[in-house]
């Protein structure tokens, strides 16, 4: 009996996608109507946040399907801050409770941008470049580039569905 192995060498690992990391201090929902308006896309919040840690780490999320070009756009903020209250083992009068602020990223290798855009599609450089240029024709954002999704250790947290 002939024995058939199969070899995947990565096959899954290379989703077809396209990253953009985006530097800016607005709001996400100030942020999703200003690359609308630039780039004639249609992105609306999702019902649902993207939840980790069991609901204690969440991130916004703004998602708009192209079912002409069958891509689907989603803008994500990397950066969520939790705030906890420390119980202090002091005995005294007051009650010292202290604020604690968490900070944590989507994508930990990135921890200065504020938003990332995903858009599920192979495009060409040029289209690539076009929406780049695009996205920094906006005032109100630092800065934007393309991250290369090959060299990033969690990938796992751009799945989205």
């Amino acid at each position: 009996m002939a024995v058939h192995k199969l070899i995947l060498d990565d096959a899954f690992d290379d989703a077809l996608y396209t990253l953009i990391a985006i530097h800016c201090r607005l709001e996400d929902y100030r942020l999703a109507y200003l690359l609308n308006k630039r780039l004639g896309i249609v992105l609306s919040r999702k019902a649902s946040d993207l939840d980790f840690y069991n609901g204690h780490v969440s991130y916004s999320i703004f998602e708009w399907e192209d079912k002409k070009q069958l891509t689907v756009w989603s803008l994500v903020s990397n950066i969520c801050k939790t705030t906890e209250l420390k119980q202090s083992d002091n005995t005294s009068l007051f009650d010292n409770q202290e604020k604690i602020t968490k900070t944590f990223q989507l994508l930990p290798e990135y921890k200065t941008v504020n938003y990332f855009l995903k858009i599920d599609s192979e495009i060409s450089l040029s289209k690539e470049k076009y929406i780049l240029d695009s996205i920094l024709s906006i005032p109100q954002i630092a800065t934007a580039y393309s991250v290369d999704s090959s060299q990033l250790k969690s990938k796992e947290n751009l799945i989205f569905n």
